[in-house]
């Protein structure tokens, strides 16, 4: 992709709603997944007592609005004011009690676990991406994530692979010998793949389904091994897979991968938020 394609595709603007100043793609398609769209207020003429303590409205006594619910509260319930990345807004807004748990927790996907898919790659590894780029003119240089051995459709042999997430947030970018990018928005099913480590006995992997699943710092002494995945590629019938498994990267570590796994667990679970909203 061009670097004049992709700015275009990364360009936001400022906008002011009811709520507050939002930072918003310049084009609504190119949106992150992870989005979640302003909701309706509940008007002012159909509430008249707060929807959480039953509060009569009254001249002492204002109403207020979540912004993330869109449901009206008195200033007791609705005093917090918390930032709502997945909304874009620039300033922390206000928030009932229930949304700011919400909202709070998700800010931790954004400062720990986004960096993470996000992540720049070591020095040895990138040196090793780069020489694997360079019979390929035109290939985007850019490099971060972490190593996999990936498995695509029925093939018997895996190919290593460095995957991560584009800046945008809507594909997941896999680099060694061939290329290939993914829309997650695309993506239908996936599965965790994780290895327990029970005493006496030897690393048991099972496939765990998402929604099922803990991520991997919750569960336990298992731990994220890999990740399957079904797509749509856009013309074809019928759905593509893939299987990441963690790999060594340049210090013959698979922490970074495991790390990986854990972060894309969370990511994926906001997306299906985002979908059912």
């Amino acid at each position: 992709m061009s670097s004049g394609v992709a700015a275009h595709r990364d360009a936001k603007k400022l906008v002011r709603s009811p709520s507050g100043l939002r930072m918003v793609p310049e084009h609504r398609a190119f949106g992150s997944p992870f989005g979640l769209e302003e909701p309706q207020w509940v008007p002012d003429k159909e509430c008249s007592r707060c929807m959480q303590c039953d509060a009569k409205f009254d001249f002492i006594t204002r109403k207020h609005h979540c912004r993330r619910c869109g449901k009206c509260f008195c200033d007791r319930c609705c005093s917090q004011k918390v930032p709502l990345r997945r909304m874009c807004f620039v300033d922390p807004v206000r928030q009932c009690a229930e949304c700011a748990l919400v909202s709070l927790r998700e800010a931790e996907f954004y400062d720990k676990q986004l960096k993470v898919l996000l992540n720049v790659l070591p020095l040895c590894s990138v040196e090793l991406l780069h020489l694997s780029l360079e019979d390929q003119p035109g290939r985007e240089s850019e490099t971060g994530g972490a190593t996999f051995l990936v498995t695509f459709g029925n093939s018997e042999k895996p190919e290593t692979m460095v995957c991560r997430l584009s800046n945008n947030q809507r594909c997941l970018i896999l680099d060694g010998h061939s290329h290939c990018e993914i829309e997650i928005a695309h993506i239908s099913t996936v599965q965790m793949l994780t290895e327990g480590f029970a005493p006496g006995e030897k690393d048991i992997h099972t496939h765990t389904s998402l929604l099922g699943s803990q991520p991997a710092s919750e569960a336990g002494s298992a731990r994220a091994a890999g990740m399957c995945l079904q797509y749509t590629v856009p013309g074809s019938e019928g759905a593509a897979q893939l299987k990441l498994m963690a790999g060594e990267d340049g210090n013959a570590s698979k922490r970074p991968a495991a790390a990986w796994l854990a972060a894309m667990h969370k990511a994926t679970k906001l997306l299906y938020e985002s979908r059912d909203q």
